[in-house]
């Protein structure tokens, strides 16, 4: 979570990752074109896969985009808590994309390569193309990383880690696929160099089973996030730890029996717990103790956008009224 005085650079990351998206997205949009053309001229089934590879990265960043613009809607009556999580419903369609679009093409089209044989073209145009790819390719990663690792500088995590925990699967996605897409490009070089020293083209339908499989990969660890955070995932543990210390370390409060969070997006998250306040408090005491706890939190950790504490009598308490201690 954010310290106080990054509130305003978290606040500015969402912006960043429109940017990103629309980086990533454009660069695969030319890609795919470029490839399809060098596929169909030379013959090559890796070309065709990796056509396949940039079309899916293509829908992919749609989808993103519009996962971005839907769950910045502010809450209404209808939606209390907001849209936040509706990015991940549209992050989760665009791994789906990545599987259908680009991992089945490449599977099913090395497999047709291995069984059928395929007669190879002039491979000129190919390697033109895997070049200018490269650089499109690794222009949109360099975007990316930036952001990325200004994410985990901000949060004081090692980039690694923010990019197996971020909440932030747009940026997440950008990163992974471009990194897929680079090793496809030397994949499907790799195809095209065998199959010319050798004349075969088992060569070219390894290499498109290899970017299928690459695919494969990408789309289910990108799904398994999206998934995970659409099901519910808490703050990270020492968050939680720091948080239930703040609030039993306010005036009035004797301890705090139950404490929930919740992201709801990369800088959204809702935490709510019952709370024993001291039997001598008064009901405006408790009153004012929840709002400064509030307040609090929202100071230490701005990604904190909701707080709610229930008063709850204690275990001690609810045993001598003879109410059991759960409920």
């Amino acid at each position: 979570m954010a310290r106080p005085e990054e509130a305003g650079r978290a606040e500015r990351g969402g912006g960043e990752s429109t940017g990103t998206v629309i980086v990533a997205a454009l660069a695969n949009l030319g890609i795919a074109l470029a490839k399809a053309v060098a596929g169909v001229i030379s013959g090559s089934s890796a070309m065709l896969a990796e056509a396949a590879h940039s079309v899916a990265d293509t829908v992919t960043e749609i989808l993103l985009l519009t996962a971005l613009r839907r769950s910045g809607r502010p809450a209404d009556e209808e939606h209390p808590l907001g849209h936040g999580p509706e990015r991940y419903i549209w992050a989760l369609l665009a791994a789906v994309a990545t599987f259908v679009g680009g991992a089945v093409f490449s599977l099913y089209d090395g497999i047709h390569t291995l069984v059928t044989g395929e007669e190879l073209g002039d491979p000129l145009v190919s390697y033109v193309v895997l070049a200018v790819a490269a650089l499109l390719e690794g222009f949109s990663l360099r975007t990316g990383l930036r952001q990325a690792r200004g994410e985990a500088a901000l949060f004081g995590v090692r980039l690694g880690r923010y990019l197996r925990r971020t909440p932030d699967t747009a940026v997440k996605a950008v990163v992974l696929e471009d990194s897929a897409a680079l090793l496809g490009l030397v994949l499907a070089a790799g195809g095209l160099l065998g199959g010319q020293l050798t004349g075969s083209g088992v060569w070219d339908g390894v290499a498109s089973l290899c970017i299928g499989a690459l695919l494969l990969y990408v789309a289910w660890v990108l799904g398994r996030s999206n998934a995970d955070l659409l099901i519910g995932r808490p703050l990270p543990a020492p968050v939680r730890e720091e948080i239930r210390a703040l609030l039993a370390g306010l005036p009035h409060v004797e301890a705090v029996l139950e404490l929930t969070t919740l992201v709801q997006g990369p800088r959204e998250a809702l935490v709510a717990a019952k709370v024993d306040f001291r039997d001598a408090a008064t009901a405006a005491q408790i009153e004012w103790a929840c709002e400064d706890a509030a307040r609090r939190l929202r100071e230490r950790f701005p990604s904190v956008r909701r707080v709610y504490l229930d008063p709850t009598p204690g275990f001690a308490q609810r045993r001598e009224e003879g109410l059991s201690p759960w409920g």
